[in-house]
């Protein structure tokens, strides 16, 4: 039985979900989302996207997103509850508001474990070619939804492993990374992958930065789990800001090191690195084929098992949220008495996981498709976040913090404005047309009478 949950029954919620998540819980749940060694698998992309000047991207990525946990934090205080930016723009704003804000981070979450089940298989498909794309494809989504059915502890044991098993990959890496460029081999050290004059522009970087953002996406699904929090609100909110800092500094030291040691920084910057190996080039140059392979199927186990597993924990949650609501499907709301699990929502995010990454393993742009539209989605929720924290706290509370609830979300909402005006073209109309469905979809329950309503929200507002 859940154990029970004075937070949500203040919303009109009945306790469903099981608390028993402390902070170091919630921490390993983050870093295993953001995966540690993420830039691995889009570095080359980064590289040639930001003019060599990845390290710069990756910190522009981190400060931009201290300000979005920030917002994170003021709003789990305000409304600690499952459903992340549904929740808070929905009770922070209004309901319709929240729809659209959670429709369009649906976009990211339910994109996620798709692209990361097809990185996983294509990279173990490289390493083993005589096992297909798809069948790497489905076993990985396979092992993810039993281990996700027996519930939120089982999954945080697992993630824990992983963890230490990246890390411990990393720290191999740098290791290496340093002894080489000590003894001549690269270009040396050098501030280039920070600071070139020679390329620096704020359009080209910050280009760059709408792709690495995607190894930041993560640290805000802490939030998901404010209904299996057991340290209450400021628990999430200190995890959210742990585990972007952290991943942010291991970001920046193995960017900075592997863009010193590319064989052919010059050809990556023409040509790209439509192949994805570019890391594991560096890698092979600073420590040889061992370190190449051992970087890449860590990467593959990562992104394949580790980051999807706790995505789906994620996405299931979303959908569970706004189910409840009846903004979606009732049947998504389903918790398992046993394991205190969304059991309907994990299974169809397997399903369409599943789906979506064996079409997307058809196109030949499948990846970098995936990749812009769950940036877009992510980027506009949050600028709807940092909307609902002024509107909630400075103009329905009258705040007189003026910097907690306007100068950083507002420098927050300027900055990922500014990302989302810079990103792929073909994801800014994709992500449009997703938005202008989630429009249709609520004029839809407009017409059938099931305007969105949130279950106590004048409660919420009151509490808050």
């Amino acid at each position: 039985m859940a154990q029970a949950s004075p937070d949500s029954s203040r919303f009109g919620y009945r306790p469903e979900l099981r608390r028993s998540l402390g902070f170091a819980d919630l921490l390993f749940y983050g870093l295993v989302f953001m995966v540690p060694i993420a830039p691995m698998g889009i570095f080359g992309s980064v590289y040639s996207g930001a003019g060599g000047m990845v390290a710069l991207a990756y910190v522009i990525g981190m400060a931009a997103l201290v300000f979005t946990a920030a917002s994170y934090a003021q709003m789990v205080k305000a409304f600690p509850l499952a459903g992340s930016v549904y929740n808070y723009a929905g009770r922070g704003i209004g309901a319709p508001v929240g729809f659209l804000a959670g429709w369009a981070i649906l976009l990211d979450y339910v994109l996620v474990p798709s692209l990361l089940y097809l990185i996983a298989a294509v990279a173990m498909h490289s390493t083993v070619p005589a096992v297909p794309v798809w069948v790497w494809l489905v076993g990985f989504v396979l092992v993810n939804t039993l281990v996700n059915y027996r519930g939120i502890r089982m999954t945080a044991l697992i993630t824990r492993v992983m963890l230490v098993g990246e890390v411990i990959v990393l720290v191999i890496f740098l290791a290496t990374a340093g002894r080489a460029l000590a003894h001549g081999k690269g270009q040396g050290f050098s501030w280039t992958p920070l600071y070139n004059p020679d390329t620096f522009t704020w359009a080209l970087v910050f280009g760059a930065v709408s792709i690495a953002v995607l190894s930041f996406l993560g640290f805000d699904g802490i939030s998901m789990l404010a209904e299996e929090n057991k340290g209450g609100a400021g628990q999430i909110g200190r995890a959210m800001a742990a585990a972007l800092g952290v991943a942010g500094l291991l970001f920046i030291a193995q960017t900075w090191m592997a863009a010193l040691l590319l064989p052919n920084p010059d050809g990556l910057l023409v040509n790209g690195d439509p192949e994805g190996t570019a890391f594991y080039d560096a890698a092979r140059l600073a420590g040889g084929p061992w370190l190449a392979t051992l970087c890449a199927v860590a990467t593959a186990v990562a992104w394949g098992v580790a980051n999807s597993l706790v995505a789906q924990v994620a996405t299931s949650r979303l959908l569970y949220a706004m189910a409840r609501d009846r903004q979606l499907p009732k049947f998504l709301a389903k918790v398992s008495v046993r394991h205190s699990v969304p059991t309907h929502a994990i299974t169809l995010t397997a399903l369409v996981s599943l789906a979506i990454g064996l079409y997307m393993n058809w196109r030949t742009d499948g990846i970098a498709l995936l990749s812009s539209l769950i940036n877009f989605g992510a980027m506009t929720a949050f600028l709807v976040l940092h909307l609902a924290v002024i509107w909630h706290y400075l103009v329905r509370q009258r705040s007189r913090n003026l910097i907690a609830h306007l100068m950083l979300p507002g420098i927050g909402f300027a900055i990922l404005a500014y990302v989302v005006v810079n990103a792929n073209v073909a994801a800014q109309r994709l992500g449009f047309v997703w938005l202008t469905l989630g429009l249709l979809v609520l004029a839809g329950l407009y017409a059938a009478g099931r305007r969105p309503e949130l279950s106590g929200l004048a409660n919420g507002r009151e509490g808050a």
